[in-house]
C-alpha cells in the first residue's frame, strides 16, 4: 500500500489559497467592464486623544448609477487593525476577508500573533497581488488603515497606493473620490483647532462628520447621511467598537442643522 506524505511545513495564507497568482489576460479583460463595477467612496480616519475614528459614507456606485446605500466600508481585521476601503467594492471585501484569515492563520500556525509590521506588509502584498487586475482597469481599490502598536503603545494611520506602497500620517488618512474635495480641510482644522490627536472624541467626530458632509455635497459618488447614517467605528487600546444610537444622531443633527 502506497504511503501518503503530508506537507506540514508552515506556509503563509496568501500562498496557501493561491492569492495573487497570475490570471490570463483574456479572463481578466473579459470578466467585466470597469464601467459596471461597483465602487465605494469616501473613507477617512482621524486620530483623537484615546485612539482613532474611522468614518465612511454608505454609497456604492457603478458608473453613474447608485447601486446601494448601505455599503459597509470600514472593517476590523483584528482587535488592533481597522481598515477602510474605497474603490472596487467586491474585490476589496474579498481581499479584506483574505487578510483577516491570513492573520488568524499565522497565529494558529506559529502560536503567536503577527507583528504590526507583518500585518502592514501583508496588506501591501495583497495590493501588489491585485496589480494584474488593476492594470486591466478592474478591481482597483485603495485602503486606509488605523493600527494600535502594542509595543510603543501608540496609534498609527496609513494610506497606500495601488502598487502596495505604504505611507504613514500621524493625524489622519483619507481615500476615495470625495477625499480630494476635503483634503485641504484637514490641514485647516489642524491649524485652527489643534492636532486631532490632542482633542476629544466628540470634537474630532464632529469634524469628521462635517468633512464627510462636504464631500457628499461636492462629489456625486459620495452619499450623504440625511437618510442613512454613516459608518463610524473607533479603535482604542481595548479593541474596535461601533458608534451608533443617540451619540451619533445628535452630532448628525448638529452638522445638518
Amino acid at each position: 500500500m502506497a504511503s501518503t506524505t503530508f506537507n506540514t511545513t508552515p506556509t503563509d495564507f496568501q500562498k496557501l489559497v493561491g492569492y495573487g497568482q497570475a490570471e490570463s489576460s483574456s479572463s481578466i479583460q473579459g470578466a467585466l467592464s470597469s464601467d459596471f463595477e461597483v465602487h465605494g467612496t469616501t473613507v477617512l480616519m482621524l486620530r483623537f486623544k484615546e485612539g482613532v475614528i474611522a468614518l465612511s459614507d454608505r454609497r456604492a456606485t457603478a458608473g453613474n448609477l447608485i447601486m446601494y446605500d448601505h455599503a459597509e466600508k470600514v472593517l476590523a481585521l483584528d482587535d488592533q487593525v481597522l481598515i477602510a476601503i474605497s474603490g472596487a467594492f467586491a474585490r476589496s471585501i474579498e481581499v479584506c476577508r483574505m487578510l483577516k484569515h491570513s492573520f488568524k492563520f499565522y497565529r494558529r500556525v506559529t502560536l503567536q500573533p503577527l507583528s504590526l509590521e507583518g500585518k502592514l506588509m501583508e496588506i501591501s502584498r495583497a495590493l501588489a497581488g491585485n496589480a494584474p487586475m488593476a492594470m486591466n482597469g478592474i478591481g482597483v481599490f485603495l485602503p486606509i488603515v488605523a493600527a494600535y502598536n502594542a509595543e510603543s503603545e501608540t496609534f498609527e494611520t496609513y494610506f497606500f497606493d495601488g502598487a502596495g506602497a505604504r505611507f504613514q500620517n500621524g493625524s489622519y488618512a483619507c481615500a476615495g473620490s470625495g477625499s480630494e474635495r476635503i483634503r485641504g480641510v484637514f490641514e485647516y482644522l489642524t491649524r485652527t483647532q489643534g492636532p486631532f490627536e490632542s482633542r476629544s472624541f466628540e470634537s474630532v467626530l464632529q469634524n469628521g462628520l462635517e468633512m464627510l458632509d462636504i464631500a457628499a455635497e461636492l462629489d456625486s459618488a459620495t452619499g450623504g447621511f440625511d437618510k442613512t447614517p454613516p459608518v463610524v467605528k473607533v479603535l482604542k487600546k481595548d479593541g474596535v467598537s461601533s458608534v451608533e444610537g443617540k451619540t451619533l444622531q445628535d452630532l448628525i443633527k448638529q452638522v445638518l442643522a
